[in-house]
């Protein structure tokens, strides 16, 4: 037993400078090549700083013109765009002729009931490619999908348009949806606005990025393993993850509207906390109740458990500077708003320290065949041919869907009996723990924001997020300043099944007691 936790902790260490070897060798590049996003000019576009529901109360009673707003988001998506490359395609004109339609109908007189029906009337929103919007590209980042045009709008965007909404452009996103960063053939990279040199995740990174930048008021993402929380903590944003199956999938991919037994949750992505429930609300529909976003929740009565790092030893070490973010915000909760006998308790399960393997698992009840995907149904991908191809430049996938594709086709399948069981007994005891008042403070990932490409040399980093879709419960990604390289931290609040209240009464006090989300530009 001694000499087995001896060779766990040399293993922790050497990983642990196996990492800041990696970080060291990337920086030479990139830290040479990284671009300053350019600034906010307030006199023009001071409204981009304001939430979604303060700008939707402005246009309904008449401050604000619904076409005035659109054509700041227009403006600045083409001043920030060159430098962070997020949109994947537009349609300004056209959300400009129906932002003039809105200010028409506004001016002359809509009735309170009207309103009521379309909360977010004359709001512009963006979303990922992957979310189809009838007439927009939907390559989903392939290839061969490259002239696929979509030819009817998803649930969510039909939602979110019925609610008054308007799509002012689809943003980029990793091929197929399955890495960490927001890269293809089609687009091309994305970068992170606080550092372009870096990943702002994926796959929703491109919404991030456009969200820290100011560039988007409304972003419309989706979550299979973190890709909604992911870039929101590398980019400083808020990010939610709904209880899984109360919000509907169809037009997402390839899914339809029967996928509700899946890992899989569309959510949102902003700088301001209070848009997140109004905004879940709308997407989720007739299930918006079972997610009790409207409860009255008084923080003071949360009971708060912790957990500083996992034990998966797939996954890199927690840095220290989130280990301090993550203590931070302990003490601060401890000291203003628990009683001694209501202290935070930490929390350990031995599923965490599994946590890759348990997601990997319930993927293989995903409806997607990755293998099809990758030739756009027409056969089956074979991983090991596309890697030969790739190496002499020959394959038109990219390398990390390659990477994917031998993880499925050559490496051994995780033992299902005993995930299902493991998964089952972690559910059981957190789950029990929390109840209906209580929520889990866990790291979000083991660093800030990655180099570009620096991936491929952590590939499983994005555990701490993936265990959350693995165990179908809400979580809200909370940033929680910088550290001394001016990158965002952060951590995840979770919380039983159906508390997607709980998370969002964290994420608001921690908000006003950490300053909310973060700049990626100046102001001027």
């Amino acid at each position: 037993m001694k000499m087995g936790k001896l060779c766990k902790i040399v293993y922790i260490y050497l990983r642990l400078t196996f990492d800041y070897v990696v970080d060291g060798i990337f920086s030479l590049f990139w830290n040479c090549h990284k671009k300053e996003v350019p600034a906010l000019d307030l006199k023009k576009h001071a409204v981009l700083t304001e939430s979604a529901t303060a700008l939707a109360k402005k246009i309904r009673q008449k401050e604000l013109k619904s076409e005035d707003l659109v054509r700041a988001v227009v403006e600045r998506i083409k001043e920030v765009n060159p430098v962070i490359n997020a949109i994947a395609a537009d349609r300004y004109e056209a959300a400009l002729a129906e932002a003039k339609e809105v200010d028409a109908l506004i001016a002359n007189g809509l009735s309170e009931e009207e309103f009521n029906k379309k909360p977010l009337l004359g709001v512009p929103f963006t979303t990922k490619e992957s979310q189809a919007v009838k007439g927009m590209p939907f390559t989903m980042g392939l290839s061969c999908r490259r002239n696929e045009v979509a030819d009817e709008d998803s649930e969510a965007v039909k939602r979110l348009k019925d609610a008054g909404a308007i799509v002012v452009a689809s943003t980029n996103l990793p091929e197929l949806l399955v890495w960490q960063e927001t890269r293809n053939p089609v687009y091309g990279m994305t970068n992170n606005p606080h550092h372009t040199g870096r990943t702002p995740g994926g796959s929703s990174g491109a919404e991030a990025a456009l969200t820290a930048s100011c560039a988007t008021v409304v972003s419309l993402c989706s979550d299979l393993g973190g890709s909604t929380r992911m870039p929101a903590f590398y980019c400083g944003v808020f990010g939610h993850h709904p209880t899984p199956g109360t919000t509907n999938l169809r037009g997402i991919c390839f899914r339809s509207a029967e996928d509700q037994g899946s890992m899989l949750s569309l959510g949102f992505i902003t700088k301001h906390v209070e848009d997140l429930a109004p905004l879940t609300t709308i997407i989720a529909g007739d299930k918006a109740p079972l997610l009790k976003l409207d409860r009255d929740i008084e923080i003071k009565d949360i009971k708060f458990y912790y957990m500083e790092t996992a034990q998966d030893l797939s996954v890199s070490s927690v840095r220290s500077c989130l280990r301090a973010a993550m203590k931070s915000v302990i003490t601060r909760i401890s000291q203003e708003i628990t009683s001694t006998e209501n202290a935070p308790e930490p929390y350990y399960h031995k599923g965490f320290s599994h946590m890759y393997s348990i997601w990997r698992h319930w993927m293989t009840k995903e409806p997607e065949h990755l293998p099809s995907l990758c030739t756009n149904n027409k056969g089956d991908a074979n991983g090991l041919i596309e890697l030969l191809k790739k190496m002499v430049c020959m394959s038109k996938l990219c390398l990390f869907t390659i990477v994917r594709l031998l993880e499925e086709q050559v490496l051994p399948r995780v033992d299902p009996e005993w995930a299902e069981k493991i998964s089952k007994e972690l559910k059981e005891d957190l789950f029990t723990k929390l109840g209906d008042k209580g929520v889990l403070l866990m790291p979000s990932a083991p660093q800030p924001a990655p180099y570009h490409y620096s991936c491929f040399m952590r590939p499983y980093n994005f555990a701490y997020w993936a265990i959350v879709n693995a165990l179908k419960c809400p979580a809200t990604q909370v940033p929680l300043g910088v550290n001394a390289q001016g990158l965002p931290l952060g951590i995840q609040v979770v919380a039983a099944p159906y508390n997607d209240a709980l998370c969002l009464a964290v994420a608001k006090y921690l908000s006003k007691e950490f300053g909310g989300s973060i700049k990626a530009c100046k102001y001027k």
